[in-house]
């Protein structure tokens, strides 16, 4: 599956403007094959999703099983499944804790030791031995308030504070959002908020200067805390980052971060910071004014000492904003250029966000509200009310739920241990497989990358190293990083005489050649042939049954070794990871899929062995659905439209086009054949099928639904309006953007629930997920069981009812569903 670089262009949100990050969760509109897909929710960066990533989310709710022997039925999925927040157990980026009790040795549980040098610079070092980062919890606000009174507060001796951490995995990943999630009444974030900034402000009361030493993510709060410092100073390291990523949960910063940004770089950047949630590495935060100083990892405690030294005796000045330029001083600090930025920031929120997110709205208006308050604390409170405001909403509890569950997939439950794997071999140098060796490369893996020849190979290497370059200038890898990934791989074709020597020290081997059976079994049959027994074969099919490709015989001989890793196009930018195991394989290989696709950043769904698997079998009854409403006369823009402010990256139609018109028909052939049965009916798809036989293939062809004459323009041909007339019957249809929005959702929100109930997927965690980062499924519903939640199944069921009484059975709701209703369940809690 792959996703156009002219899609990318014009979906992602854009680096440098005011494109609002909750377009969040970086997923895309995807299907079989290898068309083209529309991926239009990847603001860069944001899905660093794990424990050391935006946030860096601490969320102990109970995990659920991840086996392969846990397709069962949906009663006992259901029965499986955590019920309230009190059911919490460590999971994610926790460790087992032990009650702490203070000892002269170690008197702090958040803190190491308060150190004090002789000339009186006291070093406050993070460390939260219960995970792998630290976060800011209420645990640790208390703490730190006890420890600043007892040891630095009223002890003359302290002359300056270096805040640094003493965990190489970073500095402050951000908030426990647990903290905040356990919470029922949002209201009474209000007082806690304002106890730790008070805190903040006791702290600057001791008139000493304070130095933030910034290694790792510094991120939320944890770039919140050194804003209240004096001085910053980072790591030139490429693990060195810094944001304020709130607005992906559907939250704002709310410990001062909407006022003290903005204040120290400017309302534009503050404003770019805040309303993207983007990473900033270390040369642009010293370009910016947002730290005073670039140094090496193992220079910056000296260098933080050193400095606190100066500052306390004046030999070194506090850090200041940068100086503006003339046009920026017109258009931050004058009425005229004010009115002009606000409504510039205004309109790409708008069109960014189609108003389904409220926190990039509060994040201006807290900023705005700071602008004419400048003096006195009102700005502070009026952000934190804001804060608690946005916590009790839907859209933050969804986007909490999807940064949960990610958490939560993290582990898989297994009666086996994954087997060592050093070096990878990946068959094919094409998009899918440049992209898998690119990311197998990146995490440290020996990657042999293998074709049938030079040319293949060498345009393989190309695509890779296009991205690297790509990186490096971008500054999110250093020239080091990139030699050392470049130096993992080695090409290998059928030119080269040792590749069969190589692939013996293989322990994976993942193929990504064309979607044919026989090819397939061939490749496995010369894999196994070179390969030591343990070796686990992996297909990136997408379509063919795993258990096809693995029935024993005279080309499969280690079958319990194969399993499916269903990837997403391009690999590197998508995070979804299908795994798929055939009824004969082994726990070890299962587990040894899962590790690895952990560790190259994906977020594994281990699904069951079934014609689309999850996310391609969900979008079957939505291609069928969409030539069922053009079949009745509604007008393609209309459809289009519906579907976004529904809250989808893009509109049905714009997404067959991006994918490619042959390639949507093929998919819906293919499902309609399967096993979903009527569940595919109630929709004429030659409708597409038409349109392929016309040569009409879709963007790539510069005609699909739309006619495309530009990079961006695109328009409804005078052809395509007579096919429509002919298609339709000259039907014409007024349907309601609402039963438009009914309709598409309840086709493929019903067939998720169908998965669940057919032990397709495991739980509802994983469906929520898997349509979120498969096909763009709206984040600030989080995922099609709790949009059901949220609607209410009984409503949910009974809308379907409507639908199958009037349009056929094709909208009969599945029995999960019907069950569901009938007791009155939800999915979530």
């Amino acid at each position: 599956m792959f996703i156009s670089p002219a899609a990318r262009k014009a979906l992602f949100a854009p680096q440098n403007r005011y494109a609002v990050a909750c377009r969040l969760s970086q997923q895309a509109f995807s299907t079989v094959g290898t068309g083209r897909v529309a991926n239009a929710l990847i603001s860069r960066g944001i899905l660093t999703l794990d424990v050391d990533g935006p946030l860096a989310i601490s969320t102990p709710h109970a995990s659920t099983s991840r086996s392969s022997n846990a397709f069962s039925t949906a009663a006992a999925i259901k029965d499986s499944l955590p019920t309230s927040k009190a059911t919490a157990s460590t999971h994610g980026d926790e460790m087992p804790s032990k009650p702490f009790i203070s000892a002269p040795e170690r008197k702090y549980k958040f803190f190491q030791n308060v150190e004090i040098t002789p000339t009186g610079v006291a070093i406050i070092r993070f460390d939260n031995p219960d995970k792998k980062v630290n976060t800011l919890s209420f645990a640790l606000m208390h703490e730190a308030k006890s420890m600043w009174q007892n040891e630095i507060h009223s002890n003359t001796n302290v002359k300056s504070v270096v805040f640094t951490s003493a965990k190489e995995s970073g500095f402050i990943a951000g908030a426990d959002i647990f903290d905040i999630s356990s919470i029922d009444d949002k209201s009474t974030l209000v007082p806690i908020i304002e106890e730790a900034l008070q805190f903040f402000l006791h702290m600057k009361s001791k008139n000493v200067p304070m130095v933030a030493a910034i290694h790792g993510p510094a991120l939320g709060g944890g770039l919140e805390w050194a804003l209240w410092c004096d001085y910053r100073i980072c790591t030139d390291s490429s693990s060195t980052k810094l944001g304020l990523p709130e607005v992906k949960l559907g939250l704002l910063p709310g410990f001062g971060g909407t006022q003290n940004l903005p204040a120290l770089v400017g309302i534009q950047g503050g404003m770019d910071m805040m309303l993207t949630g983007k990473d900033i590495r270390p040369v642009k935060a010293k370009k910016m004014g947002l730290v005073d100083l670039v140094v090496a990892p193992q220079s910056l405690e000296s260098v933080a000492i050193s400095t606190a030294e100066g500052l306390a005796n004046g030999s070194i000045k506090k850090s200041k904003p940068k100086t503006k330029s003339l046009l920026n001083r017109f258009i931050e600090d004058t009425p005229p250029g004010q009115y002009l930025m606000w409504d510039k920031v205004k309109k790409m929120v708008d069109k960014n966000t189609d108003g389904n997110y409220p926190a990039p709205y509060a994040i201006i208006d807290c900023v705005k509200y700071g602008l004419a308050h400048p003096n006195g604390l009102d700005k502070y409170k009026h952000e934190r009310e804001r804060f608690a405001k946005l916590a009790a909403t839907k859209e933050s509890e969804a986007l909490i739920g999807i940064f949960d569950g990610m958490n939560q997939m993290k582990k898989h439950s297994s009666s086996a241990e994954p087997i060592p794997v050093k070096r990878v071999a990946v068959m094919g140098a094409g998009l899918m497989g440049a992209g898998i060796a690119q990311v197998t490369a990146e995490k440290g893996y020996e990657v042999l990358l293998k074709d049938r020849d030079d040319a293949s190979l060498g345009r393989g290497l190309s695509l890779m190293n296009e991205n690297w370059q790509k990186k490096v200038t971008r500054q999110s890898m250093t020239k080091y990083q990139y030699n050392l990934n470049t130096a993992r791989v080695t090409p290998l074709s059928d030119q080269t005489e040792s590749w069969k020597r190589h692939f013996g020290g293989a322990d994976l081997v993942i193929e990504a050649v064309f979607e044919n059976l026989e090819l397939k079994r061939n490749i496995i049959q010369l894999v196994e042939s070179v390969t030591p027994d343990h070796c686990v074969f992996a297909t990136n099919t997408s379509a063919i049954p795993i258990a096809d490709i693995a029935a024993p015989g005279e080309q499969v001989k280690r079958p319990e070794n194969i399993v499916g890793m269903h990837y997403f196009s391009p690999v590197p930018s998508m995070p979804l990871l299908e795994i798929i195991p055939h009824a004969g394989t082994s726990e070890e290989a299962l587990a040894t899929a899962f590790a690895v696709g952990n560790k190259q950043g994906k977020t594994c769904v281990v699904v069951k062995d079934v014609p689309g698997f999850y996310v391609n079998r969900c979008l079957g009854p939505v291609l069928v659905e969409t030539c069922a409403l053009v079949k009745e006369g509604v007008p393609l823009e209309k459809l289009d439209k519906a579907m976004k402010k529904f809250g989808m990256p893009v509109g049905p139609i714009t997404l067959i086009d991006e994918v490619g018109v042959d390639v949507a028909s093929k998919v819906a052939s293919f499902l309609s054949k399967a096993d979903l049965g009527v569940r595919m009916n109630g929709g004429d798809i030659s409708l597409m099928s038409n349109m392929v036989e016309k040569g009409w293939l879709g963007k790539k062809s510069k005609k699909g639904f739309f006619t495309y004459t530009g990079k961006k323009d695109k328009a409804i041909g005078s052809e395509m309006v007579s096919y429509l007339k002919e298609f339709t019957g000259g039907a014409v249809s007024n349907m309601s953007e609402e039963d438009i929005q009914n309709r598409i959702a309840s086709r493929l929100v019903n067939e998720a629930a169908k998965c669940l109930e057919d032990g397709i997927i495991e739980n509802p965690v994983d469906g929520d997920i898997g349509l979120v980062f498969g096909i763009g499924f709206a984040p600030f519903k989080g995922g099609p069981f709790r949009y059901m939640d949220s609607v209410g199944v009984t409503a949910f069921v009974d809308r379907m009812n409507g639908f199958a009484n009037n349009l056929g059975e094709q909208f009969e709701p599945c029995q999960l569903l019907k069950d569901y209703a009938a007791s009155g369940k939800k999915f979530h809690g």
